[in-house]
């Protein structure tokens, strides 16, 4: 009996059960790529991580302890790779006479390194000219000092004197910031800024010279074996920072680590759970949309199914027996539909990331594909098993065969009634306007805190409207259905002719049918519209924060004290330059507060990088520059140092900024005009910005810190490298392409490109399934009702305007509901994820393409589902009613 009742399904239910394995294929593919996916990024995020330090552990060992006892204890410690003792001495000062003129700097640091120093760190010292070994000069001071490789240098030591050195080459720090820190120091009190003056000198050559002198430390520099962590980035952190206290504790108080693999590792580790939060956010909605999709389409067969259970029961079928068939067809339809599945999963991944586990670990990403194939299978049985076994409990032999409408009962459902589409809305905006207010974190990493957690429940918004929204619409297409008949049969009238008023009268009686593939569909297109609009606006987010950090397309940045006239932005104007801006960056004290300082042309700062309304509050970036250029002594302010001087609009700040001709601070004026959140090459805390001519006149100096190049969007990365050969050591060249890589947002070690890929194609064949394959199966259903309205005189062109009919109102009614679901859905998105958003957006990012894909793919699923049906209702009616 089993393997006939599998060979008669086969056969004659082929469709049906065709269009449910398709829906746990997608189900199973979805969980499957993104799981695979989100392990894989973490994994990848803890690669990055690693590879990004230079020096993994800088251990200071503590005065009166003896450095030789600190370098075997490290030494000694599990997983230590390298350690090596590098000196740290305080400076007074440099000098050197070059082409017969002194020049003088500030205070600085020496280093001294040992002899395999750069072999076993590569990436802490970068050659920039001359010798690789010997006494190196950061590249900041040899500009400070005009030095170059070959020049002698005067170094002043506390308690030493004055010692002299000859420069044998210059080189640059990459991770300075790391490497001066203050070693075990709370984070909030780290140095800004690494030292402007900066020699590093052989280890016997720095013993010499600092002999006698005082402020002289000692570093262990320790390059760990990283090979064994975990691959998850929260794991490794913990796992580095527990070893980082044991050395500690062996210590006994003789070193403090200064952990900077753990430093990596903790972003690295809020970068994963955003990365976690994508794929809930993301993800999840799509999985559950395609068990829906099976849901309805098993759903579609339901009176067929019920007069079948009616047909074996009258046959002496017990209901175990019934329900083992019922069982055999959901784990036909489950096991096949798991391993299409995890098939196209498999494709997924080597058509987008070229290997079928999407880059994560065999362990790792084999157990998602378990997990999506188990959730395929209980999807099957929840979907064709349940039903099965509650009508066996609920309907009598003589109830199948009654007609569909007359089983259920005429009583709308508890959820109508009760109006709980409303109250999900309500409870959506109430937990939206919690999750987005000023002082919401979505990702919490307390300072000092080894655990990290997110606020889970700012899921519930997005979640509720979603649900909500969905409801609300089925409402809405109920009383659409119920009481609009008449305007219906108006609507329908060009397609149907005489047969209006019948078509709007068998919508009306399938109206939950109909209205369920209505919702369906809208929630399959507001899923394809708050996935594309969300990734776009990311992307258009991501390159506007990397503008934000580099100015522009390139940029060259004078080293500090330069003077450099705006005149010299002439020599950069090379080949595949169009514009060259010239910024000021001074320093200036607004009360006993020191804050940056830009000066800006306001007529052409536009002309070499993007001012988004965005950035400003008070105006839009057009008036606001207006203002500078119309009032040269307009200011404006950052929102910190408005809220903390508690300025107003017209107020009078005095700036006290150094003045070229006496070399002392002066009090300009300024008027405060507009506030700055955010500016180009600007910090994200406290700067002004004012008109470039009006503090050249105040301080008798038009200097230039930093030359913004438009290159119009490309060959940004050949610029730039043209300008280093022709600049040298003399200033700093950076361009978009390389700025790009290295900061952004929190999701910047996450492959949204390759996320993009998997949940937008997923996204399509959701539409074009929820709108296509519960309709063919509906109207399959239906050929019973052809027939008899062939019988009566239905014409081919009658029954032809029906389906029609059916197919573009469910078209128009599903992609219009999704539209407006899917922009709500975006708004919310983008707001309660404003973490991931920095600067945040002015406007989302609508990709047109994309969504006129997805409206093409759901209509032309509609359309073949109609177009199937009208071929079928052209079949003999006294043959189908044979068959029925």
């Amino acid at each position: 009996m089993i393997t006939t009742w599998a060979s008669g399904l086969a056969r004659h239910r082929t469709g049906r059960l065709l269009a449910a394995l398709t829906g746990i294929a997608l189900a199973v593919a979805l969980v499957a790529a993104l799981g695979s996916f989100l392990t894989a990024s973490k994994a990848t995020m803890t690669q990055r991580a690693v590879r990004s330090v230079a020096v993994d552990w800088q251990v200071q060992v503590q005065p009166g302890a003896d450095p030789r006892t600190v370098l075997s204890l490290v030494a000694r410690t599990p997983g230590t790779r390298t350690a090596l003792p590098v000196g740290f001495a305080h400076t007074s000062g440099f000098t050197a006479r070059v082409q017969g003129s002194t020049q003088a700097t500030g205070p600085g640091i020496a280093l001294g390194l040992p002899d395999a120093y750069r072999t076993r760190f590569p990436d802490a010292v970068r050659t920039l000219a001359g010798s690789s070994t010997g006494v190196l000069l950061a590249q900041q001071t040899a500009s400070n000092l005009h030095a170059a490789p070959g020049d002698t240098v005067g170094i002043q030591f506390p308690g030493a004197g004055l010692r002299q050195v000859k420069v044998d080459g210059v080189v640059d720090l990459p991770q300075a910031d790391s490497l001066f820190q203050t070693v075990g120091a709370p984070s909030q009190s780290q140095p800004t800024a690494p030292p402007d003056n900066v020699v590093l000198l052989p280890a016997t050559q720095f013993a010499a010279l600092t002999r006698g002198a005082t402020g002289v430390t000692t570093q262990i520099h320790t390059a760990r074996d990283n090979t064994r962590l975990p691959s998850d980035p929260a794991s490794a952190y913990s796992a580095v920072t527990g070893a980082a206290h044991n050395l500690e504790a062996r210590s006994a108080g003789t070193a403090l680590v200064g952990n900077n693999i753990g430093a990596a590792l903790d972003s690295a580790r809020q970068d994963a759970l955003y990365a976690q939060i994508l794929f809930l956010f993301l993800g999840v909605p799509g999985a559950v949309l395609a068990a829906a999709l099976t849901a309805a389409v098993a759903s579609a067969g339901g009176e067929r199914r019920r007069q079948e259970q009616g047909l074996l029961r009258l046959r002496g079928l017990r209901p175990r027996q019934i329900t083992a068939l019922a069982g055999l067809e959901a784990a036909l339809i489950g096991l096949a539909g798991g391993l299409a599945g995890l098939g196209i999963a498999a494709l997924t991944g080597r058509l987008a990331f070229g290997t079928a586990s999407f880059g994560a670990s065999a362990g790792t990403w084999s157990v998602w594909y378990a997990v999506a194939f188990v959730l395929g299978v209980a999807v099957a049985a929840g979907a064709v098993l349940v039903p099965a076994v509650r009508d066996l409990r609920t309907v009598t032999v003589a109830d199948t065969r009654k007609q569909e409408e007359a089983v259920r009962r005429t009583r709308s459902p508890w959820w109508l009634r009760y109006g709980l589409d409303f109250a999900l809305l309500v409870g959506s905006w109430l937990v939206f306007r919690a999750s987005s207010g000023n002082q919401y974190a979505l990702v919490l990493a307390p300072e000092g805190v080894p655990s990290i957690s997110v606020s889970y429940w700012a899921f519930l918004g997005p979640a509720l409207l979603w649900i909500g929204a969905a409801l609300l619409l089925w409402r809405l297409t109920l009383l659409a259905l119920t009481h609009g008949r008449a305007a219906l049969a108006r609507l329908v009238r060009p397609l149907t002719a005489t047969l209006a008023g019948t078509t709007a009268a068998v919508l009306a009686r399938r109206r939950r049918p109909f209205a369920r593939s209505v919702v369906l569909l809208a929630l399959a297109a507001s899923f394809a519209i708050s996935t594309a609009v969300f990734n776009a606006t990311y992307h258009q987010q991501a390159e506007v924060d990397a503008r934000l950090t580099n100015g522009a397309d390139v940029t060259v940045t004078e080293p500090p004290g330069a003077q450099v006239p705006p005149a010299a932005g002439a020599a950069l104007k090379v080949s595949g330059v169009r514009h060259v801006e010239p910024l000021q960056h001074r320093f200036a004290y607004v009360g006993s507060d020191l804050q940056d300082l830009y000066g800006v042309r306001p007529d052409s700062v536009a002309r070499a990088t993007s001012l988004q309304d965005a950035y400003f509050a008070g105006g839009t970036a057009d008036q606001l520059m207006r203002r500078l250029a119309e009032r040269p002594d307009n200011l404006l302010v950052s929102v910190e140092t408005v809220n903390d001087f508690q300025l107003s609009p017209g107020d009078t700040v005095n700036l006290r900024i150094q003045d070229a001709r006496t070399r002392s601070l002066r009090t300009v004026p300024f008027h405060y005009a507009g506030i700055a959140k955010e500016f180009p090459t600007a910090p994200k805390d406290s700067f002004f910005v004012a008109n470039a001519a009006y503090i050249a006149r105040a301080t008798g100096d038009d200097s230039v810190g930093a030359f913004l190049l438009d290159t119009g969007g490309t060959h940004q990365q050949q610029i730039a490298a043209h300008l280093r050969g022709q600049l040298g050591t003399r200033a700093t060249v950076t361009d978009l392409t390389q700025t790009r890589g290295t900061v952004g947002t929190s999701l910047t070690s996450v492959d949204l490109a390759g996320l993009t890929r998997i949940e937008l194609a997923f996204a399509v064949l959701l539409a074009a399934g929820a709108g296509g394959l519960v309709l063919a199966l509906g109207l399959a259903e239906r050929r019973r009702t052809f027939a008899i309205a062939t019988v009566l005189g239905a014409r081919p062109r009658h029954l032809r305007g029906m389906v029609l009919s059916e197919a573009l109102l469910l078209a128009v009614a599903g992609l219009a509901g999704g539209a407006l679901i899917g922009w709500a859905l975006s708004e919310m998105l983008v707001r309660v994820l404003t973490g991931v958003f920095d600067p945040p957006p002015a406007a989302l990012s609508i990709p047109g393409a994309y969504l006129a894909l997805t409206g093409a793919a759901a209509v032309a699923a509609i359309l073949a589902a109609a177009l199937n049906g009208i071929r079928g209702s052209h079949r003999p009616a006294v043959e189908e009613l044979r068959d029925l």
